[in-house]
């Protein structure tokens, strides 16, 4: 079981920043020893789930069954789909579902609009919680203590023009979040990107998932996504809540 538990390190090293790894920055990410990295990746390479190149493995196709085997199992997500699907037929914009995953956030379910330009969020993506939207508005509904918990040894990194890097000002953000109910971020994550989330609340008021869009700055003013696009996901989140 060891063996596992460092497989999964090393796939869940896997990401955006990091589409390949090498036995070192494997070993690196997984906190384990460059031998036993080796060993992991071999193993995955031997059952198809990344290839190599002689220096950088990468996943293949074949690594999707892991996160569909929760996608295809797990209730929120398909209980999700048709809501999302009503917020992007109504919207026109693709629209997601996210889930609190320790200090980040997860993509659980995603419908794409027929946009030429859209944002490239895939399924299992992961965002840093205290950068995103939908991290600040799913650590909004958490105890005081365990919001600092989450902000204890952050080290925030600039990645866009308006990023937030003051973890005093990143916490007095999510404490508003709190009270409005509705978490916004204006090309903090990436430049020309504005992104919104409002929250998925059962019957007994308990936090499940964030839902949220990202679109491009240029095309939708922060005015239209409070007056036009919260209302919207409001309503598709509050009708999913019920169904929790």
């Amino acid at each position: 079981m060891a063996g596992l538990a460092k497989g999964l390190r090393i796939i869940e090293a896997f990401d955006e920043t990091h589409p390949t790894l090498t036995v070192s920055t494997a070993a690196e990410a997984a906190g384990i020893t460059p031998a036993a990295a080796r060993r992991c990746l071999l193993t995955m390479q031997e059952l198809g789930y990344v290839s190599h190149d002689g220096k950088f493995f990468r996943p293949t196709p074949r690594m999707q069954r892991l996160g569909g085997s929760y996608s295809g199992s797990a209730q929120l997500p398909v209980l999700a789909q048709p809501h999302l699907e009503a917020v992007r037929d109504e919207l026109g914009e693709s629209a997601s579902l996210a889930v609190l995953d320790g200090s980040y956030v997860t993509f659980v379910a995603r419908v794409e609009s027929q946009r030429i330009v859209t944002m490239n969020v895939r399924l299992g993506a992961r965002l840093p919680a205290h950068a995103s939207a939908t991290g600040r508005l799913l650590l909004s509904a958490l105890p005081d203590d365990e919001i600092d918990r989450h902000l204890e040894g952050c080290e925030p990194e600039r990645t866009g023009p308006n990023t937030v890097t003051d973890v005093a000002e990143i916490r007095r953000r999510i404490l508003a979040v709190r009270e409005s109910g509705v978490s916004f971020t204006d090309e903090e994550l990436e430049v020309g990107i504005r992104t919104v989330a409002v929250p998925v609340v059962d019957v007994a008021g308990r936090t499940h998932a964030a839902l949220s869009l990202a679109v491009l700055a240029s095309r939708t003013p922060l005015e239209e996504l409070r007056e036009r696009h919260v209302p919207v996901m409001q309503q598709a989140a509050a009708r999913l809540g019920q169904m929790l």
